[in-house]
């Protein structure tokens, strides 16, 4: 059990194709809310989001394969492995009809599982990776945080990829340095980097998406500019998109109460 601004959060394992994944389970709702982080993340990177949005939907939020504290297994971390991780946690969780938020690389995980799936009831996509190919020097930043996970490399990155000179909480830094410590963890981080390099661009499976979509980005994202942005907008049929002022690459941890209110009005909208 975890405590999280005052919600009682529990830590639960569930066992995923022979791969032991860590998730965090909260709220009573009969509405079901997967919430899906970013590239060398964790569950706990959406903790501020939790109390806005656990009142009304029961949240699932897992540690990606291959990141936080579920299994790293020695595999080709593509895309299209992810997408299919995420079909069969859902269906081990026993989970049919869920809304889904993705962040970065969860928001391509998500809209590649999308692509595919009929059962998702609403989509919500954050600073979603999948369209830019280019690197940015806070992408090249984290990467050299993951690679040589320290104090100072963490707390660089992370102030770069925030993009608004403010203080990072002191728990993202030393939760980053120490994950990326665990055994496995720099290959299931670098394994992904390659996997995205070489996957095709998205915007033709975004065509196929049927479940209505939103598109949430920050104005000042120094790792995938919002420019990107269109190419999601443009290709999804069902599509809405809000822009997210003076925020970063994570507006969820910025701006919480605001990002979760964009959400819940969005979930609950006909």
């Amino acid at each position: 059990m975890i405590i999280i601004e005052a919600k009682i959060v529990q830590e639960n394992f569930i066992q995923v194709d022979g791969n032991k994944i860590r998730y965090l389970k909260t709220g009573n709702s009969k509405n079901t809310l997967v919430l899906v982080h970013g590239l060398g993340a964790s569950a706990e990177r959406w903790s501020q989001t939790i109390p806005y949005l656990s009142n009304d939907y029961r949240l699932i939020i897992p540690d990606l394969i291959g990141f936080g504290y579920s299994d790293k297994p020695l595999v080709d971390y593509t895309t299209d492995f992810f997408s299919d991780f995420l079909g069969n946690f859902l269906d081990s969780m026993g989970i049919d009809k869920p809304n889904i938020i993705g962040s970065s690389l969860g928001g391509q995980v998500v809209a590649e599982y999308a692509s595919k799936q009929t059962n998702i009831e609403k989509l919500i996509l954050s600073s979603p990776s999948g369209i830019m190919k280019q690197s940015t020097p806070a992408l090249d930043a984290y990467i050299m945080a993951a690679l040589y996970p320290n104090e100072a490399n963490a707390k660089n990155a992370f102030e770069m990829m925030e993009g608004s000179g403010g203080e990072i909480d002191e728990k993202i830094i030393e939760g980053f340095v120490e994950r990326m410590k665990l055994p496995n963890a720099k290959m299931a981080f670098m394994s992904t980097i390659l996997g995205l390099k070489n996957s095709e661009i998205i915007t033709n499976r975004l065509k196929t998406i049927k479940s209505p979509t939103l598109i949430i980005w920050g104005s000042k994202d120094p790792v995938i500019p919002i420019q990107h942005a269109d190419g999601f907008v443009s290709a999804i049929k069902d599509c809405r998109f809000y822009r997210m002022d003076e925020c970063g690459h994570t507006p969820y941890v910025q701006k919480p109460k605001l990002f979760s209110e964009i959400v819940l009005d969005f979930l609950k909208s006909n």
